[in-house]
């Protein structure tokens, strides 16, 4: 997401050649990151890399709008047939490994969508296909339909998941294992709040995520400056990275990599000292308690239904019986 935005190509490049050395293959980008030059950027390395290109795992998204006209948008045929020829053409690509829905189109039949992509799987212009940003409904029906008629299914979903924000885990988790879905969390550092670089009662400033535009999103800083919860999770996080001599981040990223269903954590580092940093959580193990502590402080805060304790103990059932 960083590359032609925070990071120029040459900077783009570098990351790309730092990550390959340390042994990574797996690229994710979008169309519509940096209205298409991520992905530009990332077809001239791999063009000038065949050695690296022959490894990689080459994984990009469609769905948002790429022009101003009613059909440059959307997960019907008609935009998902011209956004992924398009994608093939920036990325130097004669297959996509990767092929993911940037979002849910309530506006398209379902049905459409998936015998689109199942094409694009036959046709031999992707070789998988997955989803983001989806909830539990959505992979349910999703992957059950493409089950029923024979399409080709779902392997991924791409979602927000890190320590600030869990509520994946209430039932996008579970929707994800019934349906044998790997996960791709993206944003694992929450736009930079685990790393330990925002402080209390201090607007951001500077070249960093919220130091450009304090209101960004839903990592925007006022709303999770008011919260305790914020706070309390950083200040365990970094007591646990002093603790094992690492950086916050590699402390977050460890405890993300650790959760279920998890297939590869995304990385979205500006910096070759960011991505070096990143990486380095590949070495760290945390322990059964370092482990509690996180899960403790960062669990999810439902009501009491139907997520919370009331509607738990609704769904269980007792193997003894009684109540």
């Amino acid at each position: 997401m960083t590359f032609g935005a925070e990071a120029d190509e040459a900077a783009s490049h570098k990351l790309l050649d730092d990550y390959f050395a340390w042994g990574g293959n797996f690229i994710d980008t979008a169309d519509v990151y940096s209205a298409g030059k991520s992905e530009e950027i990332i077809g001239r390395w791999l063009k000038a890399r065949p050695t690296e290109a022959r490894q990689a795992i080459v994984a990009t998204k469609g769905r948002f709008p790429m022009g101003n006209g009613p059909n440059d948008i959307g997960l019907s045929r008609r935009h998902l047939g011209q956004a992924l020829d398009d994608s093939l053409r920036r990325l130097g690509l004669e297959q996509i490994d990767l092929y993911q829905m940037h979002a849910w189109d309530a506006l398209t039949p379902i049905e459409e969508t998936l015998r689109f992509l199942d094409d694009a799987v036959s046709s031999g212009k992707i070789g998988y296909y997955g989803f983001s940003n989806y909830v539990g409904w959505h992979i349910a029906k999703a992957s059950e339909i493409a089950k029923a008629r024979g399409y080709t299914r779902p392997v991924t979903l791409q979602p927000q998941y890190n320590l600030l924000v869990r509520d994946i885990e209430l039932e996008i988790v579970a929707a994800c294992q019934d349906a044998g879905m790997g996960l791709l969390p993206w944003s694992p550092l929450g736009g930079g709040w685990l790393t330990g670089k925002y402080k209390r009662d201090e607007m951001p400033t500077g070249a960093t995520r919220l130091g450009e535009n304090p209101n960004r999103g839903g990592e925007s800083y006022a709303p999770r400056n008011a919260l305790e919860r914020t706070w309390a999770i950083i200040g365990v996080v970094e007591e646990i990275a002093k603790a094992h001599g690492v950086s916050m981040a590699q402390v977050a990223l460890a405890w993300t990599a650790a959760q279920p269903a998890i297939t590869s954590v995304i990385l979205g580092a500006r910096t070759p000292e960011q991505l070096a940093d990143n990486l380095g959580a590949m070495k760290l193990k945390l322990s059964d308690d370092d482990m509690a502590r996180l899960n403790e402080v960062s669990a999810p805060q439902p009501f009491d239904y139907p997520y919370g304790k009331g509607g738990i103990n609704q769904r269980h059932r007792k193997i003894e019986g009684g109540r």
